[in-house]
């Protein structure tokens, strides 16, 4: 399994983001402001916003905060605006980092994550150090108990998708970033649920883990993830289930 899928489903066991809502309701609001101001304010046009909303809804952020993000990112109401700033860096036993960020102030954001990855056994790299080492694509995830794979798999590769991946207990649906939206439509006229649908990085190699470099990396992961400034942090570790189970994660 890749070190994002790795990394997401490990969150899902934790329950970290229901843990720390006042957290999570901050970035979700900020990707909002982000999509906004990037493509303007109507969801029907702007396929960033449309997810960010949806994801915002998932998480029960009040429509209120929703609707105030999205005049922010426009420029209807006043408030803060940010700059989308992406960093790299290595963790223990040399995996890759990425860290996506929305911040008011640069200095603050690059200070404080160079703290956290010296503090957690990693360093930052220059720009381009790692960002090699991943591709972009989007990723629809589709319960197994919702549909067949023979029946989503003709449906996903007639409406453009690359590749469709069978997990445990899930289907995961691959395409290029600009069939995403396509592919995700299709999907849903079709009446299958949908359980989570995201453009994202992937890494293209990973590095396996031991007992303690892994127990080190989460720190870090978990570390970047809590401060405000980050949005979404990607890595190509592995961590072998036996491990992961003996961690209590």
């Amino acid at each position: 399994m890749s070190g994002h899928s790795k990394w997401h489903n490990i969150r899902l066991r934790k329950g970290a983001q229901d843990a720390k809502r006042g957290n999570l309701f901050t970035k979700l609001a900020k990707e909002i402001i982000m999509a906004a101001k990037a493509g303007g304010g109507v969801p029907e046009t702007n396929l960033r916003l449309r997810l960010a909303i949806q994801r915002a809804r998932e998480n029960s952020m009040p429509q209120d905060n929703i609707k105030r993000s999205i005049q922010r990112g426009t420029g209807e109401i006043e408030g803060a605006m940010y700059d989308e700033v992406t960093y790299e860096g290595y963790g223990p036993a040399g995996c890759a980092i990425i860290v996506e960020c929305a911040t008011d102030n640069r200095n603050r954001t690059v200070a404080n994550l160079r703290n956290i990855f010296v503090k957690n056994g990693g360093n930052m790299g220059e720009s381009g150090s790692v960002s090699f080492r991943f591709q972009t694509v989007g990723l629809i995830s589709v319960p197994r108990d919702k549909t067949d794979e023979d029946t989503l798999f003709a449906l996903v590769t007639e409406a453009g998708a690359e590749d469709l991946r069978t997990e445990e207990d899930q289907f995961v649906v691959v395409t290029q970033p600009e069939d995403f939206g396509t592919v995700k439509d299709a999907i849903e006229a079709a009446k299958i649920a949908v359980a989570s649908a995201n453009i994202t990085l992937e890494p293209l190699d990973t590095v396996r883990l031991e007992a303690k470099d892994a127990a080190q990396v989460l720190r870090l992961m978990e570390r970047l993830e809590e401060d405000d400034d980050v949005q979404n942090v990607y890595a190509n570790f592995d961590i072998p289930d036996e491990i992961l189970d003996s961690l209590s994660v």
